[in-house]
């Protein structure tokens, strides 16, 4: 967890909140399975400072060149390259940084590039982890504590290089933001966090974020979805309906015309994705959507859950159990973070697709004296994946 000075584990913030809901679920149309050990995910490079962590789950586009692109960045946003997501090297370029500007009205204090995707291999459109961290601010944050202070959107930004740089997609960069201004909020971690991968599904693109309670906000998984992945505030959220709820900035000019209520998500399934979508990718032979969650409380894991449309979702199945950094004692392996999965032989440029097998990704958080700290490793295992009333005919 974070302090004062020093980096933040977001996500492990979030799902330390998340209780598990205990309804009975249809279970999952397809059964996965970790095949082998753990391996490392980057086999080159050196840490480049002292925030040069996999601070986020990993994600991946394929280049005009051939090449791949890895995100699972800190909010300095360096990246891993190769000529395939299994011959990864750490670069120590910076693609993308927050201003820390001290207004949240600018939306742009720390920023995370959480999810890119790309149409063509060289232009590279983003949605952004932007977390306004009001501890750095006494006048606004008197406790001066991380948690109690903690606004987030989702903002988006675009790379016409490859990915080599980014910057913020203007006027209006805004993908999702709560109606509320900080002040109007009490203390608390409050917004739309963590977007997972974005997936194209009837001509529209699809993403999951994870709302925590505020105010009228419910909590939980959002979805998201437009055709104009350049145009921001296109994207409507859920509704329980439809997908008509636009989001509304809540420091722009035409904020009081509408009353807040008119701008929140209804979450999605709350009975299956009982935790976080971290990963949200789609199995090629069946056209099934799979969600990975993590639950991080002591007897948790790394689940997953199955939709063929994004809306009604199976209940969780557990693919491998991982203790997660708040609960985590020395008597456990070390914790774990950000699970995501990706194929490395997906055709797709954006690596929505999954064959039979894929890779599991995750942040393992290195124990040094039965103590964590800033040392961690992106790993990553086998995944074999298949329809779960055939699964043992799969070779």
């Amino acid at each position: 967890m974070s302090v004062a000075g020093s980096p933040r584990l977001w996500l492990a913030a979030i799902l330390m909140a998340v209780p598990i809901i205990a309804q009975a679920q249809p279970a999952p149309a397809l059964h996965l399975e970790i095949v082998g050990s753990a391996q490392p995910a980057v086999l080159a490079g050196t840490r480049c400072d002292a925030l040069d962590i996999p601070d986020a789950p990993a994600r991946a586009i394929r280049l005009t060149s051939g090449q791949v692109q890895l995100y699972a960045v800190s909010q300095n946003n360096r990246v891993e390259t190769g000529p395939d997501l299994l011959h990864l090297t750490h670069r120590c370029a910076t693609v993308f940084q927050g201003a820390h500007n001290d207004d949240p009205a600018a939306f742009d204090d720390r920023a995370w590039i959480t999810t890119p995707w790309t149409p063509d291999g060289r232009t590279v459109w983003a949605i952004v982890h932007n977390e306004f961290q009001g501890h750095w601010r006494p006048a606004l944050c008197p406790s001066k504590t991380y948690m109690q202070c903690w606004y987030n959107t989702l903002t988006a930004a675009v790379s016409r290089d490859g990915g080599s740089h980014f910057t913020r997609s203007l006027p209006d960069s805004i993908v999702a933001s709560l109606p509320y201004q900080y002040t109007e909020l009490p203390p608390g971690h409050h917004g739309y966090f963590n977007p997972s991968n974005i997936v194209t599904y009837g001509g529209m693109h699809y993403v999951f974020t994870f709302a925590t309670k505020a105010l009228a906000q419910q909590e939980g998984n959002c979805l998201l979805r437009t055709q104009d992945l350049e145009a921001p505030s296109t994207w409507r959220a859920w509704s329980g309906a439809d997908f008509s709820v636009a989001f509304s900035n809540p420091y722009g000019a035409n904020a009081a015309s509408t009353p807040p209520t008119d701008h929140l998500c209804t979450p999605v399934a709350a009975h299956s994705l009982c935790w976080p979508v971290t990963s949200l990718v789609r199995h090629a032979a069946t056209g099934l959507f799979i969600a990975l969650m993590q639950d991080t409380s002591i007897n948790g894991g790394v689940f997953y859950s199955t939709s063929n449309d994004l809306i009604h979702w199976s209940g969780p199945a557990m693919l491998m159990p991982a203790v997660g950094l708040g609960v985590w004692t020395c008597k456990e392996p070390p914790p774990l973070a950000y699970p995501s999965m990706l194929d490395p032989d997906s055709p797709d440029r954006n690596f929505e697709t999954l064959g039979d097998t894929a890779q599991l990704f995750a942040t393992r958080f290195n124990v040094t004296a039965c103590r964590t700290g800033l040392d961690r490793s992106l790993i990553r295992w086998s995944v074999r994946i298949g329809p779960a009333t055939r699964f043992r005919e799969l070779p």
